[in-house]
């Protein structure tokens, strides 16, 4: 059965401001969406808001994910069920390597997980996450050195996306959201990261691509194109979108945006 992200009149405030006023958005696994809009419209608020940020407030709506309404359960318990959340400044953690970070956060989605011989498992075997973890960085030409750094201490902009990226693959949730990860990457950067976006976007995962410019949908082939402004998604279409906000810009939804208000 294929998994939709369904949000429905999904309304949010950020100290007391109203900045998600009434979205309604569905992402299936096997869909590539990409969620476009200028600053301020309150696409990282959609994206912190799904996985259970504190400070973002709900304040009505629903957001459904497997015949559950994510919206009362934590950050962790999203993120079992299989929601993911590339972050667009990912935290530095000096003392942890990547590779630990990457054991305890498999152990956290798949610890609970019942082994052959029907017993829960504490946490995935020591060699079966090597194993998947030198299959993952094959995958996405990695060299195995990077595992071994601390998480993200050091790394330059397209490496902590990278490691964003990693983790992804590791998880292997149902539907990634993906915030920004073009911010602050050069063309080569770029280039690599959105491979490996490539890579592992398939039928059983679902991918929303928030971003500002169109340059990362010239690597990721979006199904959907959605443009948000104040809060709502004011239209949506195919790749086409993208090209023709790329020209024109977001003054025609902002005026009609505009207009309605009055």
């Amino acid at each position: 059965m294929t998994s939709t992200l369904s949000i429905k009149d999904l309304r949010v405030s950020v100290e007391g401001q109203l900045i998600l006023k009434g979205l309604d958005l569905e992402v299936k696994q096997g869909e590539v969406h990409a969620l476009m809009g200028p600053n301020g419209s309150g696409k990282s608020t959609l994206a912190y808001s799904l996985m259970g940020h504190p400070k973002y407030e709900v304040e009505g709506g629903e957001v459904w994910l497997k015949g559950q309404n994510i919206l009362e359960l934590t950050p962790d318990e999203r993120a079992r069920l299989g929601l993911f959340l590339a972050f667009q400044y990912p935290t530095v953690i000096p003392g942890v390597s990547l590779a630990n970070f990457l054991r305890a956060a498999v152990n956290a989605i798949r610890g609970g997980e019942v082994n052959g011989n029907g017993k829960a498992q504490v946490g995935v075997p020591i060699a079966e996450f090597r194993k998947m973890l030198t299959e993952k960085m094959e995958l996405l030409q990695m060299d195995k050195s990077f595992a071994r750094r601390y998480l993200n201490d050091g790394f330059s902009g397209g490496e902590k996306k990278r490691a964003e990226i990693l983790q992804m693959a590791m998880l292997e949730p149902e539907i990634a959201i993906l915030d920004e990860t073009d911010s602050g990457l050069d063309i080569d950067a770029l280039r690599i990261v959105s491979e490996g976006v490539n890579a592992l976007s398939g039928p059983h995962m679902g991918i929303l691509v928030i971003t500002h410019y169109q340059r990362i949908l010239n690597y990721i082939q979006p199904d959907f194109v959605h443009v948000m402004i104040n809060g709502r998604i004011v239209a949506s279409g195919g790749a086409e979108l993208a090209h023709e906000l790329e020209a024109q810009g977001y003054d025609r939804y902002l005026k009609q945006v505009s207009e309605v208000s009055r």
